[in-house]
């Protein structure tokens, strides 16, 4: 009935997989759960135990193949006809999160349960969790918004595989980010809608609000890049920055902004590595780079 599936790269997975292990076993339902470790040179040894559990599958990759192959490659090894994608910084906050999913494996559905974070008071944690806090758990609170830009996300969803196999993660993206955005779109173009649901793990992965920033900033140079290639012209209703930047420059204001972010970038990432950043000045940030970026290209 169920596939869970778990890449990993240099991450101890142990409790992650024991705790879903237990909730799938108290179901009394047809399950597997397969991890792979994506070129990992850290926790082998702990994270091969699992191995040992009924119906794990534990392998390891000598390289690494890249967030999108290996997604694909653990659909490949899965025999049954769901598809629970988790990303392996999670853990499991509750005894439901299994059956949750489970009421949905009757039928051919896409269904996202986002996540929430940890409670970490650490201020060098604080931008990561702030955003993730108020962007990425799907509650009532974010629903609106999601209606307006239907922005794919991989850390915790569920597919039918006969979905799955006619989209796939597209391989050829290179760079960091929005390879989940192109499934995305990939979805809507089969007429495939995708369900929330307020079904989170909890992500326990932090990042430092510095490396946090410069994943943003990677993220988006390969949105502008995706974007560019024409063969994406859907990032356009589902990314908001890109919508909001397209508008700029429809009236020629994007020189401009590109501009401010020549006068205040530094003094507004310094703010957003700080102790206490505003997710206000963070969208800010996020579209003056933007804009730069693709003033020097």
């Amino acid at each position: 009935m169920l596939s869970v599936l778990i890449p990993v790269y240099n991450y101890h997975v142990v409790r992650l997989v024991e705790d879903l292990h237990q909730q799938a076993m108290d179901t009394f339902v047809d399950f597997e759960i397969i991890v792979i470790e994506d070129g990992s040179t850290q926790f082998l040894e702990e994270n091969r135990t699992v191995g040992s559990l009924v119906n794990c599958n534990y392998s390891v990759l000598e390289k690494n193949v890249g967030r999108a192959a290996v997604r694909n490659l653990l659909a490949d090894k899965a025999k049954y006809n769901h598809l629970l994608f988790l990303d392996c910084d999670a853990l499991i906050p509750n005894q439901s999160f299994i059956n949750k999913y489970l009421s949905f494996c009757h039928e051919e559905i896409v269904v996202l349960g986002g996540r929430i974070y940890q409670d970490c008071k650490d201020p060098k944690y604080s931008l990561l969790r702030k955003y993730g806090e108020n962007k990425e758990r799907n509650s009532l609170t974010n629903e609106e918004q999601r209606k307006k830009f239907p922005m794919f996300t991989t850390p915790n969803f569920l597919i039918s595989k006969k979905i799955f196999d006619k989209v796939r993660f597209d391989e050829n993206i290179v760079g960091y980010g929005h390879e989940d955005s192109v499934f995305g779109i990939h979805l809507q173009r089969l007429g495939v809608t995708y369900n929330f649901i307020d079904n989170p793990v909890i992500h326990i992965g932090l990042e430092t609000n510095d490396v946090f920033l410069e994943k943003t900033e990677n993220a988006l140079e390969n949105l502008y890049e995706l974007y560019l290639s024409g063969k994406y012209k859907e990032l356009e209703t589902q990314s908001k920055l890109l919508s909001f930047y397209l508008k700029l420059n429809k009236y020629k204001l994007s020189r401009f902004t590109s501009f401010l972010y020549v006068v205040f970038g530094r003094m507004l990432k310094k703010h957003l590595i700080g102790k206490n950043p505003s997710l206000f000045l963070f969208d800010l940030y996020k579209l003056l780079y933007f804009a730069s970026s693709v003033h020097n290209k």
